[in-house]
């Protein structure tokens, strides 16, 4: 999945779960989106919601987009995987250890929507190097 749609995407995680849940076989990939969705327990009705390909999570009515947010732990789950940027891997080693892994990957992904955000807000490409140092921050090392 380089560049999926949002219904792709959508497709992706309901399909992951669903196959989960029926004890099917699955892709390594999706072995990996099913155990963040068994950490979200709060998403799994609305991956099991008929519309679920449709529904809409606005900010605005106070609900996290759980495909969103499930994307970005893959994400994330990858750039750990092959420490790019590099340096993340020991720098939510560092997190990890003064919290859990779970809310290490939750400060990381802050730092993702940050540089996100303000990549699309100016039309550029992602700042990888301003992405590191946001992470290095929050783990206590600057570099």
């Amino acid at each position: 999945m380089f560049n999926p749609s949002r219904d792709q995407v959508r497709q992706f995680f309901v399909e992951a779960w669903r196959k989960h849940k029926a004890g099917e076989v699955q892709t390594p990939l999706e072995t990996i989106a099913t155990d963040w969705i068994a950490e979200h327990p709060e998403y799994h009705a609305d991956l099991e919601r008929p519309d679920a390909l449709t529904a809409e999570f606005s900010v605005e009515s106070g609900r996290t987009n759980p495909f969103l947010h499930l994307s970005m732990h893959l994400a994330i789950a990858e750039q750990l995987q092959i420490d790019h940027p590099r340096g993340i891997r020991s720098a939510y080693e560092r997190m990890a250890a003064r919290t859990d892994h779970h809310h290490a990957i939750h400060e990381i992904m802050e730092c993702l929507g940050q540089v996100v955000w303000e990549s699309q807000r100016l039309g550029t490409p992602l700042d990888s190097d301003a992405y590191i140092e946001l992470i290095r921050q929050r783990a206590g090392h600057a570099n």
